[in-house]
């Protein structure tokens, strides 16, 4: 900051911070305080209570630091909260009408948002301490900051029944980023709730991951079960996944204020043509190498090899295309357990159980596979 110059603060900085998101292409832009907010933390701790975390360890591990932003940040005073539209150009949910096609959820159908996201809001960030001298820090879904109630705070919109943010003017597909920073500045107006009697993303879940509305079981969401959850899918739940290998839309696009939405403007957040419709057969074909470079830049690497084709197994089971049961076979020796198992119960779909036993190894010993024979 210049000697000459006096520090921004107050209305002044908020003015160019705001002005510098939306040249940097955000859609939203708010202030919520850094100070506790109890309704949060007994919302987020009654969560963990109820084992609606499940693998996700993290969430007992850092539930003081996520609490509230000063717990992690003790010098915050202000949150500055910016969202993204990455909508569809088309019917998001279309993939589903097809089986033998292999469904990506809309965000990770380009680059990694991660990435993307947080160049911008480090530019933000520079600005904020060159121009005010006040220290700011920026969390992208990386760190315990909870995004979706401080960008409610921050009136960027609510919490849906979904627990998913909604906004009047962006529907729900949106990226969210925080800027934590020491300078003090005045907290917008949180948005109302405006969900009204609507009951649509509850109803449209294929899995039933909602206790109630305004809470999820992660446990039954097709997004956990499919990117964080470390082993084998529950066999209660995979007919209701479908084909749906990384992610889950239903929720969001049931939801009648995405009537406002528009297709995205960040061409790195543009659907790369190959992974709006991409066939499970292709898929089944990808040893690590290929997988790598296959997924490359994108979301979906992140999950690694072995559960992506534990997914996409759990789609061609559901597919009912005999046509992929010379892939699944070869897969049944594949170096990990957790895609063998998989193989085992997409076999035993795809061409019941005694022709898929005839397949099995008689060496097999590890006990995620011999407990999908089981159930068989």
């Amino acid at each position: 900051m210049a000697k000459d110059r006096p520090a921004l603060s107050g209305k002044a900085l908020r003015q160019l911070v705001e002005r510098t998101a939306s040249q940097l292409g955000f859609d939203a832009f708010g202030i919520a305080s850094a100070n506790p907010d109890e309704n949060r933390s007994i919302r987020l701790r009654q969560f963990v209570a109820n084992g609606w975390h499940g693998d996700m360890g993290w969430f007992v591990e850092t539930l003081e630091r996520r609490a509230s932003p000063q717990a992690m940040w003790r010098q915050a005073k202000s949150v500055i909260m910016v969202a993204m539209n990455y909508g569809p150009e088309g019917d998001p949910l279309a993939n589903l009408a097809n089986p033998s096609c292999a469904n990506i959820s809309v965000y990770a159908r380009n680059r990694d948002y991660h990435g993307v996201i947080k160049g911008k809001l480090k530019e933000i960030a520079d600005q904020i301490t060159s121009k005010s001298g006040k220290d700011a820090k920026v969390f992208v879904d990386t760190a315990p900051v909870m995004e979706k109630p401080l960008a409610a705070a921050a009136g960027l919109g609510w919490q849906g029944k979904h627990t998913n943010l909604v906004s009047r003017t962006l529907g729900s597909w949106f990226f969210l980023g925080a800027i934590f920073t020491e300078a003090e500045l005045e907290p917008d107006t949180p948005e109302a709730d405006h969900c009204g009697s609507c009951r649509a993303c509850l109803d449209a879940c294929p899995t039933d991951a909602f206790p109630a509305p305004y809470q999820l079981d992660a446990r039954r969401c097709i997004s956990y079960l499919t990117i964080e959850h470390m082993g084998p899918i529950p066999f209660e739940l995979r007919n209701a996944i479908g084909n749906r290998i990384y992610g889950c839309d239903d929720c969001l696009a049931a939801c009648p204020w995405n009537k406002f939405a528009a297709a995205a403007r960040e061409m790195k957040l543009k659907a790369r043509d190959e992974l709006v419709s991409p066939s499970i057969a292709e898929f089944l074909n990808l040893d690590d190498a290929a997988f790598r470079v296959r997924f490359s830049g994108s979301p979906v690497k992140r999950i690694g090899r072995s559960k992506f084709m534990r997914n996409v197994l759990i789609a061609a089971g559901n597919s009912n295309d005999a046509g992929l049961v010379p892939q699944v076979i070869s897969l049944l020796t594949d170096h990990d357990p957790l895609v063998r198992g998989a193989a085992v119960w997409a076999l035993g779909r795809l061409c019941g159980k005694p022709a898929a036993l005839r397949h099995i190894s008689e060496t097999e010993t590890d006990e995620t596979v011999l407990a999908e024979i089981e159930g068989l």
